[in-house]
């Protein structure tokens, strides 16, 4: 009993530190655009600003909103789960991939806003702006869009670990996948809370 324990307690260590390792990856994905975007904020700090107030305030601080809540219903999810209330965590993951699609929507909506005004990159009417927003719209419309197909990412593996929840091969002794699963849509979270003071509160 105590081996079979310990070989339990290693692979659930294993399955952690390989997802951290992961998340790691991921995060780097977005570290050199935003490099570029701390380099160019300082360069074009007037066309930043002004750029960023022709964004809808609303929608990104309601999305923020969407976002935060959705990662308290996967961390619910978790603890409904370590006490054995399967339905409950099921229902709470199931919430959370409707408030991702929420927000996918959301940023669809924005963006359709913009590229009906033309803005968007290579754009006739964005490259008459100066550089500094043509810059400012280039890094937006890539750092949203990267973390979308994130946010979609994470709501393909939400569902598929839902399916494991209901068909019980996710249980409260052997939930390492849920966490995990939680993990890496905080990390979602987690971006998207920098994402959007980036682009738009600039002052």
């Amino acid at each position: 009993m105590k081996g079979g324990a310990g070989h339990a307690q290693r692979d659930y260590a294993g399955a952690k530190l390989g997802m951290w390792l992961f998340l790691l990856t991921e995060a780097m994905f977005f570290f050199g655009p935003v490099l570029l975007y701390a380099v160019f904020r300082m360069r074009f700090p007037s066309e930043f600003s002004a750029a960023s107030r022709e964004l809808d305030l609303a929608t990104g601080a309601l999305n923020t909103v969407v976002l935060i809540t959705s990662s308290l219903l996967v961390a619910s999810a978790v603890s409904a789960m370590k006490r054995g209330s399967r339905n409950l965590a099921a229902a709470l993951l199931i919430a959370t991939v409707a408030l991702g699609a929420f927000f996918i929507f959301n940023k669809y909506v924005e963006w359709d806003a913009k590229i009906l005004h033309g803005i968007y990159p290579d754009s006739a009417t964005l490259l008459a702006e100066p550089y500094g927003k043509v810059v400012f719209y280039g890094l937006y419309f890539f750092l949203t869009g990267l973390h979308g197909l994130h946010v979609l990412a994470g709501m393909g593996a939400l569902s598929v670990t839902t399916v494991m929840v209901y068909r019980g091969a996710i249980t409260p002794d052997d939930h390492v996948r849920l966490e995990n699963t939680g993990l890496y849509w905080h990390l979602v979270d987690i971006i998207w809370i920098f994402l959007f003071p980036f682009f738009y509160l600039v002052t």
